[in-house]
C-alpha cells in the first residue's frame, strides 16, 4: 500500500522540478500523459498506484536533456520515492517503467515487461501523436535549432539507439523516424484505438505541408 496522499505529493514534486523544462517535456506533458494513463488503465487489470506513479515520474529527467544520460530520471525518481517511504516493490516498478518507456529509435527489444509499463508506454507515445505530437515535434525541433524539411536529406527509420539519440535530422523527417511508427507500437486495444486517429490526423498534416512547399495549394 502507498500512501493516501503520495500522488499529490508526487504532482507538487514533479511540477517543481518542470517548472523550466522545455515545452514538450514540461509538466503539461506529463499532466497529459498522467490523463492518457488513467483513461487506458479503465480497460486493464493493472496496479493503478503504479501506473500514475509512473506516468508522473516517467520524463523527470529525460536523458536528452542531460547529455544522454540515462540514469538520472530513475535516480531522482528513486530518491523522491524512498523519502517518501513508498516500499521497494512499488519503487522498483516505477523505476523499470522510467527506464524502458522511451522509443530510443524503435529498434530494440525492452528489457522488462508488465501491463502497467504497457499502459504508461502507451500513454507517452499518444503525447507523440495527433495534434499535439506535430506541435511538440517542431517545438523541440526549433530549441535544437534544426531545419524544418530539407529535400535532400532521407529519412532513417533502421537508426540504432545511439544513431536516434545523435541523430540532427530536419523535423519533417521526424515523422517517418518515429511517430508513423507510433501505431503499430502501441500495447493496449484503447491505446491502438487512439493512436490510428492520431496517426491519420498527422498523414493528413503532412500532405498539406507537401503541397504547400512545393507550391500547389
Amino acid at each position: 500500500m502507498i500512501k493516501s496522499d503520495l500522488i499529490s505529493k508526487t504532482i507538487s514534486f514533479v511540477k517543481a522540478k518542470l517548472e523550466n523544462a522545455e515545452g514538450g517535456h514540461d509538466w503539461f506533458h506529463i499532466e497529459r500523459v498522467y490523463r492518457n494513463a488513467i483513461l487506458i488503465s479503465k480497460n486493464e487489470v493493472c496496479d493503478t498506484a503504479v501506473v500514475q506513479l509512473g506516468a508522473l515520474l516517467h520524463d523527470i529527467a529525460d536523458s536528452k536533456f542531460h547529455d544522454g544520460d540515462e540514469t538520472i530520471g530513475p535516480k531522482i525518481a528513486r530518491e523522491f520515492l524512498e523519502a517518501e517511504e513508498t516500499d521497494e516493490a512499488t519503487i522498483d516498478h516505477v523505476i523499470k517503467i522510467i527506464e524502458n518507456i522511451s522509443f530510443k529509435g524503435g529498434n530494440f527489444e525492452k528489457e522488462f515487461h508488465s501491463k502497467e509499463l504497457d499502459i504508461v508506454q502507451d500513454a507517452d507515445r499518444l503525447d507523440a501523436l495527433g495534434a499535439i505530437g506535430i506541435a511538440r515535434m517542431f517545438n523541440y525541433g526549433g530549441f535544437k535549432n534544426r531545419a524544418i524539411y530539407d529535400p535532400k536529406i532521407a529519412p532513417n527509420t533502421k537508426m540504432t539507439k545511439d544513431e536516434y539519440k545523435k541523430s540532427a535530422s530536419p523535423t519533417i523527417n521526424h515523422f517517418y523516424e518515429k511517430l508513423f511508427l507510433l501505431k503499430d507500437k502501441m500495447n493496449t486495444e484503447t491505446g491502438k484505438q487512439i493512436a490510428t486517429e492520431r496517426h491519420l490526423y498527422m498523414q493528413g498534416f503532412l500532405s498539406q505541408f507537401y503541397a504547400e512547399w512545393e507550391g500547389e495549394k
